[in-house]
């Protein structure tokens, strides 16, 4: 069985492993043992219900396969994005320009820089093994985090955002980067995502043009990727659209893949999840719909894809082994959402 839940100090191997896999460009997951070591840190920081809840946190799920003990996947929530260092975005906006001697107006686009999603709610560091890529899997890695939203309302904002890696050709290479970053910072693309990941984000208020850049004045084959996904990251691009996230014109910096936003509330699964209680039988039929449920336990949360039947009452029916993987007792609450949204093919990464 899958299950995914917080990591921990344990989990570090294979979290380098999964670092190594992912490749160029997610700046989340740096290939960096004492990043990942500070990561595990602050996660059991925020999954600590005697804690009370902080403006800046970590909350760094793993999807694990139980049957062999090692991670598949990773997902992840942070709340106050920018509070600590500046989380710097390009906006594109149109300048409108007219000359009444010559009759005419002009649109032209730019980028401006500008930190505009200080103190939301992010989603990301999506990441799946290849193994592991199978029907509904994706979608249980990415709709699980909506389920904590909703789980622990108090402990996320109002607002939800999530990037998405953008364009890059067969060998790592960023066409906005190296026409639009390289020439003011003179360094690789892949080092200038480590150094964000690893020093934090000064050394592009120091070096970026604080003007806005005119998108026309742009090489053509950077102008092409602006608001442009990496081919993996598309599905979880329709993915995120299909809970209600719209892109609003953020782009990154470093590689111009598109941000989309939502409301809290209005994203699909938080609004259509349900509490409810269980009960348990010894065999379900194989073609009972599957659910995705969690436990609603911080201090030990759980969440589980897996087949059971929705009673007229509100509660579900679940096998045993499920009832064991979630670590719920009975008459414990669980909270749920039916999988029936169409699996998409699972991106090699999504969120940096």
């Amino acid at each position: 069985m899958l299950i995914i839940r917080p990591c921990t100090e344990s989990d570090l191997d294979d979290l380098l492993h999964i670092s190594h896999v992912v490749g160029k460009g997610m700046t989340s997951m740096p290939a960096d043992k004492q990043a990942w070591m500070d990561k595990i840190t602050a996660s059991a920081e925020a999954f600590d219900s005697q804690k009370a809840p902080q403006e800046i946190s970590t909350y760094f799920m793993v999807l694990e396969d139980t049957e062999t003990g090692h991670l598949a996947g990773t997902t992840a929530i942070y709340t106050g994005v920018g509070l600590s260092r500046p989380f710097y975005s390009y906006k594109i906006s149109t300048l409108v320009n007219s000359s009444s001697d010559l009759g005419l107006i002009r649109q032209t686009r730019v980028l401006s820089l500008v930190n505009d999603y200080t103190g939301a709610t992010e989603i990301g560091s999506l990441y799946l093994l290849p193994e592991y890529r199978k029907p509904g899997v994706g979608q249980f890695l990415s709709r699980a985090r909506f389920l904590t939203l909703a789980d622990f309302p108090e402990r996320f904002g109002n607002q939800v955002i999530a990037e998405l890696r953008g364009w890059q050709d067969e060998n790592g290479r960023s066409p906005l980067w190296e026409n639009l970053g390289k020439p003011f910072f003179d360094i690789e693309f892949q080092d200038a995502v480590n150094t964000a990941a690893l020093k934090g984000t000064q050394f592009i208020s120091d070096l970026m043009p604080k003007y806005p850049i005119y998108i026309d004045l742009l090489p053509d084959e950077a102008q092409a990727v602006i608001g442009k996904p990496h081919d993996s990251s598309a599905p979880a691009l329709h993915m995120l659209k299909k809970e209600g996230f719209q892109f609003s014109g953020y782009v990154d910096l470093f590689d111009g893949g598109p941000s989309v936003q939502s409301e809290t509330s209005q994203i699909h699964s938080v609004k259509s999840s349900q509490t409810g209680s269980f009960q348990i039988v010894s065999k379900l039929s194989e073609t009972c719909e599957r659910y995705l449920i969690s436990n609603g336990d911080l201090d030990n949360y759980r969440v589980a894809l897996a087949p059971a039947l929705l009673q007229d009452d509100g509660s579900l029916l679940i096998e045993a082994d499920v009832q064991t993987q979630l670590n719920v007792q009975t008459g414990q609450p669980i909270r749920y959402i039916r999988m029936n949204q169409a699996s998409v093919k699972m991106p090699k990464a999504v969120a940096a």
